[in-house]
């Protein structure tokens, strides 16, 4: 076992590559002396408990003793690297509907690399589920023709 490059991840290059449900869990790539590493994506909550830590942190600003004000924002684009104006668009209908099914309905692999920002807005839809959402702006960024980008969106709870 060996440290990674950056100093934050402890790669071995005789582990097997482990078998993960729901998608891939790791990627094997070689390091400059071509020896062969697994580097593993973070632990992520899936969008369903996302949601559900909203309601709960809703619950909990609810049954704070204080007379102050409490602020929920959320911040993050949302598809990221390809530009899937279709998963978007769906992840935000859902959230103006309070959805939860349909939010946790969406595969986890969609919530990998930048795309996983969306969760923060799904935590943030959970908390301002008593709210409606109103969608100000979204703006499909693309960057190349080939399709990269972010999806971008700017909304309001009121």
């Amino acid at each position: 076992m060996r440290s990674s490059p950056d100093r934050r991840t402890a790669v071995r290059s005789d582990m097997p590559l482990p078998s993960c449900a729901g998608g891939s869990c790791s990627q094997r790539c070689s390091d400059t002396a071509g020896n062969d590493q697994y580097l593993f994506s973070p632990n992520q909550p899936t969008a369903a408990r996302c949601y559900a830590f909203g309601k709960a942190l809703r619950r909990a600003i609810e049954s704070w003793d204080s007379t102050k004000r409490v602020a929920v924002v959320a911040s993050g684009g949302l598809s990221h690297f390809v530009v899937d104006e279709e998963f978007d668009q769906g992840v935000l209908k859902a959230m103006r509907e309070n959805d939860e099914k349909a939010i946790g309905s969406f595969g986890e692999p969609l919530f990998q690399s930048g795309s996983s920002e969306i969760k923060n807005w799904i935590t943030a839809a959970g908390a301002l589920e008593h709210l409606n959402m109103e969608l100000l702006n979204y703006a499909p960024a693309y960057r190349s023709e080939a399709g990269t980008g972010c999806g971008l969106a700017f909304a309001q709870w009121r």
